[in-house]
């Protein structure tokens, strides 16, 4: 390509991206922290209420199940020298088949947790997903965007979505 053609692509690539640059100034683009929303929102905080309440007990009683486990432990390793074979095989025997139980249990109950935390978020994330929506329809947004690498404060909406939330719209 001779100097002229170079000098035209030049000047048309620089002209084009002025006119990107024009066009994208006039874009409003607003930003939410997902997570902050998921974790501020008295909505969210309600739903982590609602399955401490409902969670509280069964963990209460895995934790008591672990420390009763832990002392039958210490006391069959306190006492081994002196017990006799069979009685420390049937100890040890018993602590297992416990261990086991209480794995199963832990497994289950986190389970359980996992599937409840998910319904409730889920409820969350579509309350705010509407909010977010009446926000774009209302304050004429081009884009609004949930995840990010970087956002200024100017584009972050994240609490007017939280207040939005807080205040039942």
């Amino acid at each position: 390509m001779n100097k002229g053609g170079l000098k035209s692509l030049v000047l048309a690539a620089a002209l084009a991206a002025a006119g990107v640059a024009a066009q994208a100034q006039e874009l409003k683009i607003g930003y939410v922290n997902s997570e902050r929303v998921l974790r501020e929102a008295t909505p969210a905080k309600a739903a982590q209420s609602k399955l401490e309440a409902e969670f509280g007990k069964r963990e209460k009683e895995l934790s008591d199940m672990a420390a009763r486990l832990k002392a039958a432990s210490d006391r069959l390793e306190k006492d081994a020298p002196t017990l006799a074979e069979a009685e420390r095989t049937r100890r040890q025997r018993d602590l297992v088949e416990q261990d086991r139980d209480f794995q199963r249990r832990r497994r289950e109950f986190q389970e359980d947790l996992n599937q409840r935390k998910n319904e409730e978020l889920a409820s969350v994330v579509e309350r705010a997903n509407k909010v977010i929506k009446q926000i774009f329809d209302q304050e004429k947004y081009d884009l609004i965007l949930q995840e990010v690498v970087f956002a200024g404060p100017r584009v972050d909406i994240t609490k007017k979505v939280i207040d939005a939330l807080n205040a039942g719209k």
